[in-house]
């Protein structure tokens, strides 16, 4: 097989890590006001060193910060912005008990404008501890409209949907091209909205609100193109579709075949990761209408358990993708972040290094290298 010189890798990761101590104690320290923003910087930059060092020493090519300057994958952006807050969302995450539990979603409460180059802080910093590929992680910008309900805009700011969805689009395209500049060439966008619109009982939902699920669709598939509009050609754009991550709940289940054939071929990503390690998100069917130019990233490992997949069932599974998308277009990863809010999932560190190198190594064995 080709070795991969260029994202994505044969081996990757979403991007959150579990939140060592340090980083907890340095939050807990700035909020009682014992330590000032400088302090809570410089602690910050040590557990990122360190991140830094557990994804090498893992054999990751590809390199995040842990995501360790945010509070959720999605309070990075939020907080990036003016015109965005946190208000009660109307889905709920479920768990293995059958319980559900409440959330908090992004909601439009003014004009959305990008205020602070969060984004650049977190890529600036990683630029001076590796030398390996840095990939700059976003929540996707539906998240910004669906996951709070897809309510209608406040008409006090937006006349309609589309103009608001013009100034998210604006907002993410001005910090995606920020950081261009400063060297970065490797986005992905964490998204949830779009695998939950394959979920049957979410459609029904968004139905009884007066919505087209299937507007919907091509409305954020239009907002998700404009969002790096001015990335350079050489950038690697991607994709990531979850179920929904939370300390070990998901939000949605359903197969891709409800979103593949539009998704696949209208989004003008390079490379789509898509969640794989249940059987909440169906089969590799939907495979079949991914276009040839792209490629797909099998989130295979489970980042919700600790429990360690076979080397043997991961690489069976590989091969049974195989039939739809070649080999050659084909990688490995855990499904989703190891912690997409503060408190992380239900696994230990070693746990997810476990789960990292599991991942190095059936990529090495599948391909050749990671």
């Amino acid at each position: 097989m080709t070795a991969k010189h260029n994202p994505p890798f044969r081996a990757e990761h979403i991007g959150s890590l579990l939140r060592p101590p340090s980083i907890m104690e340095a939050f807990r320290a700035r909020k009682a006001g014992e330590i000032d923003d400088a302090g809570l910087e410089e602690r910050r930059n040590g557990a990122v060193r360190d991140a830094v060092k557990l994804q090498e020493d893992a054999g990751l090519q590809v390199i995040t910060d842990g995501e360790y300057r945010r509070t959720t994958y999605i309070s990075h952006f939020v907080e990036s912005c003016e015109g965005l807050d946190f208000r009660p969302s109307s889905f709920r995450f479920y768990d293995t008990e059958g319980q559900d539990h409440e959330f908090l979603a992004p909601r439009c409460v003014g004009k959305v404008k990008r205020a602070n180059a969060l984004s650049a802080i977190e890529f600036d910093f990683l630029k001076t501890v590796t030398v390996r590929t840095i990939k700059s992680t976003y929540a996707s910008p539906a998240t910004m409209h669906f996951l709070g309900g897809a309510p209608d805009p406040d008409p006090a700011f937006y006349a309609n949907e589309e103009d608001l969805f013009a100034d998210i689009a604006a907002a993410y395209d001005e910090d995606i091209s920020d950081i261009a500049g400063r060297g970065a060439r490797y986005v992905t966008l964490d998204d949830v909205p779009f695998p939950m619109l394959c979920d049957p009982a979410i459609r029904g939902q968004v139905e009884k609100q007066g919505k087209d699920p299937e507007r919907l669709l091509d409305q954020y598939i239009d907002l998700t193109n404009a969002s790096f509009s001015s990335a350079p050609s050489d950038m690697t754009v991607g994709l990531h579709m979850c179920r929904g991550n939370l300390k070990g709940t998901w939000l949605s289940e359903g197969s891709y075949q409800a979103i593949s054939e539009k998704l696949f071929n209208k989004l003008n990503v390079d490379v789509f990761f898509l969640e794989y390690d249940t059987e909440r998100a169906g089969g590799f069917e939907p495979l079949a209408a991914m276009p040839d130019d792209k490629m797909v990233v099998l989130g295979l490992v489970s980042s919700k358990v600790p429990d360690m997949e076979s080397k043997e069932l991961l690489k069976a599974r590989i091969e049974e993708a195989a039939k739809y998308v070649d080999l050659e277009r084909l990688a490995i990863s855990p499904q989703c972040g190891f912690s997409s809010a503060v408190i992380g999932n239900p696994v230990t560190v070693n746990d997810q290094i476990a789960k990292l190198k599991l991942t190095v190594d059936v990529a090495q064995e599948v391909w050749g290298s990671a």
